[in-house]
């Protein structure tokens, strides 16, 4: 057969087709995942919700998931979740459900049966530090006002979270009041499902005071809508530069940080959790994930796979031991 030399036309188009070809292999191996569903146990406007979002957003829009979608699934103190997630197992290879420091809290309290060794463990991601807030017009102006109202008469004192009675908005608001010398198993707690609805509560008056997430409050707290008493970090947060920590401010030695991070369905294919795990990777080093972290002052807390194991098989025993002393177990 005779062979005909390439014209300049067709070079062009064979290089050009080649180099589609080579950004569509390159686009195909940073996509790594096609969908990624998010499952969340709570409902909207709280932590969990947040996190879940915030990370779909980064993922998504840094070309590392190729798209993302959103569940809300309350009950059980997160429990419908997890137990959802554990009996539709075999349907669930594209779901992570997010979830924090409840899951420990809450297993050792048997608010339901399971606890994270049930599920497949991909990764903490970020921390938020816990802080005390109260509305802009309440008369409590500082911490040190809301020690005063508390030691006076704690049961005028109505500090509520979204978590249930005895979890981890309860546990900081103990922690906190301890710290002050004060009688930690006195708070008058009301729990509501998730932060947003406690923090309504809060607006509305039916609280005085709120126990919650910094990532929470912050951006209301820029608005004017409420003020920051103290938050659990032992430095002052860049994000806040003039709210006082809690040691700071009288509750001393005082320290909580919330992981936040990713479970996915029992029985997942090593392939597919190490897919998640090097999405997750790999986010932190976008300008998207920057935007989203900095935008709810969330500190980078990264443990994946085993290491996220071992971290909550720690946490498990350290919250424990404080629970008991505090008289939550």
């Amino acid at each position: 057969m005779r062979k005909f030399p390439m014209t300049r036309r067709a070079f062009a188009a064979a290089a050009g087709a080649a180099l589609a070809a080579s950004l569509g292999l390159a686009s195909a191996q940073a996509q790594e995942i096609d969908k990624l569903h998010f499952l969340i146990p709570g409902g909207a406007g709280g932590g969990w919700d947040g996190t879940a979002r915030g990370t779909g957003e980064a993922l998504t829009k840094a070309g590392l998931v190729g798209s993302a979608s959103y569940e809300n699934m309350s009950g059980g103190g997160g429990g419908k979740a997890i137990a959802h997630l554990i009996e539709t197992a075999e349907k669930q290879e594209g779901t992570l459900m997010v979830n924090s420091t409840p899951i420990v809290i809450r297993s050792l309290q048997g608010v339901f049966p399971q606890s994270f060794r049930d599920l497949t463990p991909i990764a903490s991601t970020i921390g938020d530090y816990a802080a005390m807030v109260v509305n802009k017009d309440s008369s409590i102006q500082d911490f040190s006002g809301l020690v005063a109202a508390y030691n006076a008469d704690p049961t005028n004192v109505a500090i509520g979270g979204g978590s249930v009675a005895g979890g981890m908005d309860h546990l900081v608001a103990a922690l906190v009041m301890k710290g002050t010398g004060a009688e930690p198993t006195a708070v008058k707690y009301i729990p509501y499902d998730a932060g947003g609805k406690a923090m309504a509560g809060l607006l509305s008056g039916e609280i005085k005071a709120l126990s919650t997430g910094f990532g929470e409050a912050i951006e209301l707290a820029k608005q004017g809508e409420v003020r920051i008493l103290c938050v659990t970090a032992m430095d002052r947060l860049d994000a806040a530069p003039d709210v006082p920590t809690c040691d700071e401010a009288g509750s001393k030695g005082t320290q909580f940080v919330n992981w936040r991070g990713f479970f996915a369905a029992p029985g997942l294919s090593e392939e597919k959790k190490a897919a998640y795990v090097d999405a997750l990777k790999k986010m932190y080093d976008t300008p998207e994930w920057e935007t989203v972290r900095a935008r709810n002052g969330w500190v980078n807390i990264y443990n994946p796979d085993a290491e996220f194991v071992g971290f909550l098989e720690t946490q498990e025993k350290q919250i424990g031991d404080l629970m008991k002393e505090l008289g939550f177990l």
